[in-house]
């Protein structure tokens, strides 16, 4: 037995650690939802990268428009100067644009170059040079553009023999193109923007100029930066309020699934689910819900084994009962004796009989109750029918009933009309028992504000104080002197306090208001608005 209970406690350990463990990976998948669903938001702020890129070209773009307005204006400003004056010509323009201009013969030869007497006007960096925010800088350049899919450009390299057919776009202006532009990669990637012009006299040359547009990849990287600052700080602040979320969700949740999983294991039979008293919101009222539930539940479970302990007690007397008159049969000779055994014997089956009956109503009545449909039930108009068919049928005693018919339609309640027969039905009985020979037995039915209060009186002895409670609970039963013992069952007034209470109802005992000898029953249900 000891390596049996030791097999259940490792069983019902390991159900607990695979339930917990299920809670905290549904935990996880929770965490992940949410911050799924506020970094998707933030996906579209990311996509101010791809815009960037879109941006990038059109500020080349525009630079290409630029050096191409610029070549036409410079061949003209060198095409309508004295040969002697066009070197310092070209060395001023290419200071003030801080352009490098070469003129190429029809054959494709320098002619001349705008460095040749000034210095140079932009300078191609070597990576290898530069300091380590450079190298980042280039690095995060590859990589946001490997992201976007931009196109590289090939990369600029000064021919080791200078001449027009070294140019792509030189050699095609002297073959006749007015105006051909070409965008290339420095060293340290930044772009160096090309443009070549023919000059306006025709067979002149070409005008071939170019220029590292430093400042393009300058704003393109400052604006990635603060972009980048500010999708970095947005997402630091949409991950901790995420956390926040899940953790404010996830962990009372997860509070919760544990508590249940205890109680459906069963580990403790004082399980206390969390109600979350802070919490005014939805997850506070689930808390609150699952604890209601969940005590509702124990106290069903522990009326359900006390009744089933209460069964088991009344059975008993009866059986007991049953077993010694039948066990006695065997051995008795004498016939008077023998025919008063087989006489208890009857009555122990009836009264089984009886209690049987008994216990599967009072076990049926909450469940009915559940699935029954409620309907108007005057009950006036059904008492007035109870009362009717037992005089019709008789009373016991000569007792007399006396019942205060309510005006038609004042005492209107929804519920099972049978159930609540039933009802009135065994408290009639009961004041038809305990009531005098001869005597009267009031009832009345009327509405008081919202309720609707129905009332059965006896003349009988009265229930004492200290039982009044007593009286409705199962298989307690308290019956007139010189009734035989076991004609009741003790079910009758606690399936009428269940059925009562199933109409969000209640009964009581009191004493008459007259001040007489007898009980009164009071019944108490909400009315019903027609």
């Amino acid at each position: 037995m000891a390596a049996s209970r030791s097999r259940g406690r490792s069983t019902g350990d390991h159900e607990l650690d695979r339930d917990l463990a299920l809670a905290w990976s549904g935990r996880w998948t929770l965490v992940t939802r949410i911050l799924a669903v506020n970094i998707f938001a933030l996906a579209l702020l990311a996509g101010g990268f791809f815009y960037l890129d879109s941006y990038r070209s059109r500020l080349i773009d525009q630079r290409i428009d630029q050096s191409t307005v610029q070549a036409a204006l410079i061949g003209e400003a060198i095409d309508a100067a004295r040969p002697a004056d066009r070197p310092a010509l070209i060395a001023r323009l290419g200071q003030s644009t801080r352009l490098r201009l070469r003129l190429y013969g029809p054959d494709g030869r320098l002619m001349d170059d705008s460095w040749r007497h000034e210095p140079a006007t932009y300078e191609l960096r070597d990576p290898a040079t530069e300091g380590w925010r450079r190298q980042v800088a280039r690095a995060l350049d590859r990589g946001v553009d490997m992201v976007v899919g931009a196109d590289v450009p090939e990369a600029f390299v000064e021919p080791a023999l200078d001449r027009g057919a070294a140019w792509p776009e030189v050699a095609a202006v002297l073959t006749g193109d007015p105006v051909e532009a070409r965008v290339r990669r420095a060293p340290d990637r930044t772009l160096v923007v090309s443009v070549a012009s023919p000059l306006p006299m025709r067979g002149r040359g070409a005008l071939f100029i170019t220029g590292n547009a430093r400042d393009i990849t300058r704003i393109v990287r400052e604006e990635r930066l603060r972009l980048g600052i500010v999708l970095l700080v947005v997402i630091l602040t949409s991950v901790m309020l995420s956390l926040f979320l899940a953790r404010t969700i996830a962990r009372p949740l997860r509070r919760l699934a544990i508590a249940a999983q205890r109680v459906r294991l069963g580990r403790s039979r004082e399980v206390q689910v969390p109600r979350l008293p802070s919490r005014r919101d939805e997850i506070g009222m689930l808390a609150r819900a699952l604890s209601d539930m969940t005590q509702a539940l124990r106290q069903r479970i522990d009326a359900t084994e006390a009744f089933a302990a209460d069964v088991t007690h009344e059975l008993k007397n009866p059986l007991a009962s049953l077993r010694s008159a039948v066990d006695s049969l065997d051995v008795v000779t004498d016939p008077e004796l023998r025919a008063r055994l087989v006489a208890i014997v009857h009555d122990d089956v009836r009264r089984l009989d009886r209690l049987i009956t008994d216990i599967s109503e009072a076990s049926r009545v909450d469940s009915e109750l559940a699935r029954a449909k409620f309907e108007f039930v005057d009950l006036g108009t059904m008492i007035e029918g109870l009362t009717q068919a037992r005089e019709d049928r008789g009373i016991d005693g000569g007792v007399r009933i006396a019942f205060a018919r309510p005006h038609r339609g004042s005492a209107v309640v929804l519920g099972d009309g049978s159930r609540l027969t039933r009802v009135v039905e065994n408290l009639i009985d009961n004041a038809v028992s305990f009531s005098p020979p001869g005597g009267l037995v009031q009832i009345g039915a009327t509405r008081i504000g919202e309720r609707v209060t129905v009332w059965v009186e006896d003349e009988g002895p009265g229930v004492p104080a200290a039982s009044r409670e007593d009286i409705f609970r199962r298989f307690h039963s308290v019956r007139p002197e010189g009734e035989t013992f076991g004609r009741h069952s003790g079910l009758g007034l606690a399936i009428a306090k269940a059925t009562v209470e199933g109409h969000q109802g209640c009964i009581a005992v009191r004493d008459r208001d007259s001040g007489a000898s007898g009980a009164r029953f009071v019944i108490e249900l909400p009315a019903a608005e027609l």
